[in-house]
């Protein structure tokens, strides 16, 4: 090991997430906002799949600078521009992505390939001699493999820059499932060692960037209401709007919200621990996305006929956190509260219901729906001792 590359690396005694990735976070906020203006202006299965493709890669940038900053110190000079540039891609790459099967998608996978390798390859670079290069020089080549299918569908149109950016992004996640395997370097999962996890600054990490999501559905309310008049349908939307956000943050914070670093700590598998929580995140970012395009629908349009489109935003957004959260628990205690899965079989269960009635009324369902599941799960706590986290073996 040189004294450089050691010199790069994040000391144990600081798990906590620095100042450095609280900034690179707020390029999400207007990351999720674009995802959710590309959905509403292509409110169709169609555009439901564009959508689904462009945050995977988003997500797919922002968990592996998170893992960059997991293992390299992020006080460094070096590690700081390597992390700036990357949220200066993923500026370009948000500005980009509504348009990004249009005019824009040279752009959009340009620079997105341009990030993930030009991240990589710096680190490769500043870790000369020390074992840990090997992480990322796996995460390069597999980057520089999907990198085909990314600019070829850039140079395609329609349904042939669909499937071959799909293929983009399953070539980047099924090689992640299976431990990065890569010629003379082995598989990640083989050598524990490569792959040590802090548990704290991940949970942490985690955390803030459901807030970040948070933070958009806030940005999209406000901007939405700001555009009309305070009318008594546009601010009874409001409150709708924002009680569901509210209720979101307090059922996510309830035990194990604030227990996932000692789950992943104390888990017999801490990586796959890691995995799963990070799936969770991304099915409830995703529930947010959908949820924003449903709080600026209501708004804007608060009564008359509520089209099936909508209903599926409106009511499959909350159902989305819903399962995410159930998946999230169970990682951190071993088995799901029954209000997650009862919360979002009442969501489908009134959505035939929810052809007759206006969308404002269609958005007070998910809110008293969340408010129910907030209820029980302080009930269940009121007069007992503290539940400890018993992930699953």
């Amino acid at each position: 090991m040189t004294s450089g590359a050691a010199g790069l690396l994040r000391r144990p005694e600081e798990p906590r997430a620095t100042y450095l990735e609280l900034f690179f976070d707020l390029v999400f906020v207007f990351a999720l906002a674009r995802l959710s203006q590309e959905l509403l202006e292509h409110l169709n299965w169609s555009g439901a799949f564009q959508t689904l493709v462009l945050l995977l890669a988003l997500w797919a940038v922002w968990a592996n600078t998170a893992r960059l900053t997991d293992r390299l110190n992020p006080q460094q000079p070096l590690i700081q521009l390597l992390v700036i540039a990357t949220m200066f891609g993923t500026l370009l790459m948000a500005a980009a992505a509504p348009e990004a099967f249009g005019e824009q998608g040279l752009v959009f996978a340009g620079v997105y390939v341009a990030t993930q390798i030009g991240r990589n390859a710096g680190a490769v670079l500043l870790l000369r001699g020390h074992k840990g290069r090997r992480v990322f020089a796996r995460q390069l080549f597999w980057f520089g493999v999907s990198a085909v299918p990314w600019i070829a569908g850039a140079v395609t149109h329609d349904t042939a820059r669909a499937v071959l950016w799909a293929l983009a992004v399953a070539v980047e996640y099924v090689s992640f499932a299976l431990g990065l395997p890569t010629p003379r370097l082995g598989r990640s999962f083989e050598r524990v060692a490569e792959f040590a996890i802090s548990a704290e600054h991940l949970a942490e990490r985690y955390r803030q960037l459901f807030i970040i999501g948070l933070g958009e559905l806030i940005l999209v309310t406000g901007l939405t209401f700001s555009r009309g008049r305070f009318e008594p349908d546009r601010v009874s939307a409001v409150v709708f709007a924002f009680a569901t956000t509210a209720l979101m943050w307090r059922i996510y914070i309830h035990r194990a919200g604030g227990l996932l670093a000692e789950a992943i700590a104390a888990s017999p598998d801490p990586h796959r621990a890691a995995v799963t929580t990070m799936r969770a995140h991304l099915l409830m970012v995703a529930g947010i996305v959908a949820i924003a395009v449903g709080d600026e629908l209501v708004i804007e349009h608060p009564l008359g006929h509520t089209p099936s489109v909508w209903i599926i935003v409106i009511l499959g957004g909350p159902a989305l956190f819903l399962a995410g959260r159930g998946m999230f628990e169970y990682e951190v205690f071993g088995r799901v509260s029954r209000s997650r899965p009862i919360g979002v079989l009442v969501l489908a269960a009134i959505s035939p219901a929810a052809f007759f009635l206006p969308p404002l009324l269609v958005a007070m369902a998910p809110a008293l729906v969340l408010a129910g599941i907030a209820i029980s799960d302080a009930a269940r706590a009121r007069g007992r001792p503290p539940e400890q986290p018993s992930p699953p073996g």
